[in-house]
């Protein structure tokens, strides 16, 4: 299906400062992260607002792994579309740019946030969150 994704210019900078800072791991790490962070926030992105793609670059087994499939199944769902559909790259670059974003603000916000602290307090919301719509 695609073989690199890469960020937006912008974000070039953003995924090694939020790397250094977090301290998680490799770059892929908060690029994961990012992505998945995105996704969770159930908003569909507009392909007509896609960003240019100067930045960062990540091969497909280097950003998901071995656990590939079940990324694009995130995709898939959240778009409702086919697991081969051709955009799936491009709402994956979106997903990923924004989630980098994303999380860039909420570290400029609160500059002593630290990686682990960070991850617990998502993890945290998302559980409160599922308890909620659960109910």
């Amino acid at each position: 299906m695609f073989t690199q994704i890469k960020t937006s210019k912008a974000n070039k900078l953003v995924v090694t400062d939020l790397s250094r800072k977090f301290n998680l791991g490799a770059e892929n790490i908060i690029a994961r992260i990012a992505f998945a962070y995105s996704l969770s926030k159930g908003r569909r992105m507009n392909l007509a607002e896609i960003s240019d793609s100067q930045g960062k670059e990540y091969s497909r087994n280097v950003l998901f792994g071995s656990n590939y499939p079940f990324y694009i199944a995130l995709i898939a769902t959240h778009y409702k579309i086919y697991k081969t559909d051709k955009d799936i790259p491009k709402y994956i670059k979106m997903h990923l740019d924004d989630g980098l974003q994303l999380m860039n603000s909420e570290l400029r916000d609160n500059p002593n946030l630290n990686g682990f602290d960070y991850l617990i307090d998502k993890i945290e919301q998302g559980l409160n969150a599922y308890v909620k719509t659960d109910e």
